[in-house]
């Protein structure tokens, strides 16, 4: 009876969701304007069309990481979980874009109300044809999803399909946008006068988003594995971890490649011009970083275990990419690899740390993408050495701690402190009301079954049967 009267208010949300957009969209079209600004734009700046070039190109890149994502989650998960993995990150990208278009992106970028959030553009109202906007919007959108995203490979095997679709839609059009607005839109983090003061002419800075989607998403995925709990079989009677293998390691190193070569849109894209001839540094302290990151992962592994370690080297790899995010445009190649080397030690220490402490985190995404975007906004304030301006190479010039501008680095504690604050709340209070209503977790007989068959009555494997271990999932061919 429980379950049934969940499923029916689980059905009355979302229908109510449904109807509250049509009322929304249906109240915002006489205000969509049609003002085809494209030929202005090339008048007053006829080198226009390569910047837009490079901006679209640079979002393609970051959208194909969620197909990275998809597979190194795949690959950490077991085969009878690898369609409803596919499933949420696929929808995580559809969801998203409806999300941010609707909401997200006027929280994000809209005329900002006392420096908390955007007031103007929901549904792209008044910018159909704005040119600059929407090449804006989809930039912003595809980081958006990526936020998203990172849940899904932390809490996998264990969710409900429905339940993640409304977080998923929480995530993009609120969370992500109103933290983000306070960086990127005009917000106290960065605006504020006695944030100004402490910086010495600029705020916290957050150049690609080490902190505004990496350490967000993995935060929020912090309070969901808490609330959710761990899957069953992952810890003993006595409270002790057992590994459950994931179903296809070259799964996991491909979405390791897709994501690295992603990254390359994500960082450098962020100059928003390809006139910042800076690209050229983003794009070495990125690859630094991550080569770092992968080293320090397997070298770690391999006195610790004995072994190399392929998985954790993949999450040393994009810890490092991570890392380097917010500092990547105002930080010298040396400082790329020593940032690098920390996020290969917070990658794995961190994971073994909530891993004894009862948090099953499937791909390791909490210390990923949360620590290690915490310790990317910190290597900002450490390591910025004066060379570049704030976001463009004209204005105040951006030092850290070991330059002289304690102030700065006070400015990113302060940013690191908020966006955990932010994400881990809003996080907490997410889950959890979706929990106490429609729930959370499917039931442990489903499970068991598989989230492919129990949630999408669909098998990843059908030349494959599954027989289940005190362990997990054994695949074995049919006969």
């Amino acid at each position: 009876m429980k379950r049934v009267r969940k499923s029916k208010i689980s059905r009355s949300i979302l229908r109510n969701i449904c109807a509250l957009s049509t009322l929304l969209i249906a109240s915002m079209l006489p205000a969509i304007a049609a003002d085809p600004s494209g030929a202005e734009t090339l008048k007053e700046n006829p080198e226009a069309p390569v910047d837009f070039v490079w901006v679209l190109v640079c979002g393609f890149l970051v959208m194909f990481m969620q197909p990275g994502f998809a597979m190194l989650e795949a690959g950490f998960a077991r085969a009878k979980n690898v369609a409803n993995v596919m499933m949420k990150n696929l929808m995580d990208f559809a969801v998203g874009s409806l999300a941010f278009f609707a909401v997200g992106y006027a929280l994000l970028m809209g005329d900002s109300f006392h420096l908390l959030f955007g007031t103007t553009g929901f549904f792209l109202s008044g910018d159909a044809y704005d040119v600059n906007t929407l090449m804006l919007w989809f930039f912003m959108l595809v980081f958006a999803a990526t936020a998203a995203t990172i849940v899904s490979g932390a809490i996998a095997e264990r969710p409900k399909f429905s339940t993640y679709l409304i977080y998923s839609a929480a995530v993009t059009a609120i969370i992500y946008p109103i933290y983000g607005h306070w960086l990127w839109g005009g917000g106290w983090l960065s605006s504020a006068d006695f944030m100004t003061e402490l910086g010495g002419g600029y705020g916290a800075l957050d150049f690609a988003g080490s902190g505004v989607v990496h350490a967000l998403g993995g935060y929020v995925a912090l309070a969901a594995c808490l609330l959710i709990g761990p899957r069953i079989g992952k810890y003993d009677e006595f409270g002790n971890p057992r590994p459950i293998p994931g179903h296809s390691l070259a799964f996991a190193v491909i979405g390791t490649f897709i994501l690295w070569f992603g990254w390359f849109g994500f960082n450098p894209g962020s100059t928003l011009s390809a006139h910042e001839l800076r690209i050229s540094v983003i794009a070495v302290n990125t690859n630094l970083a991550a080569a770092a990151g992968a080293v320090t992962a397997m070298l770690i592994t391999w006195k610790k275990l004995g072994k190399p370690d392929v998985g954790m080297t993949c999450n040393g790899a994009i810890g490092g990419l991570v890392a380097i995010t917010a500092p990547c445009a105002w930080v010298q190649p040396w400082a790329a690899v020593v940032i690098g080397i920390v996020a290969g030690f917070i990658a794995c220490y961190g994971y073994w740390w909530l891993e004894r402490r009862g948090i099953d985190d499937v791909v390791g995404a909490v210390p990923v993408h949360g620590f290690n975007g915490t310790w990317g906004l910190i290597a900002l304030g450490l390591f910025a050495d004066g060379t570049y301006g704030v976001y463009t190479t004209d204005g105040p010039l951006v030092t850290g701690l070991l330059y002289g501008n304690a102030g700065f680095f006070i400015c990113q504690v302060i940013s690191a402190i908020v966006n955990f604050a932010w994400a881990f709340g809003t996080g907490l209070i997410l889950f959890y009301i979706l929990k106490k209503t429609i729930g959370l977790r499917v039931s442990p007989e489903e499970e068991l079954l598989g989230l492919d068959i129990s949630e999408h009555a669909a098998i990843a494997y059908p030349d494959f049967v599954y027989a289940e271990s005190a362990r997990g999932i054994v695949i074995k061919p049919r006969r």
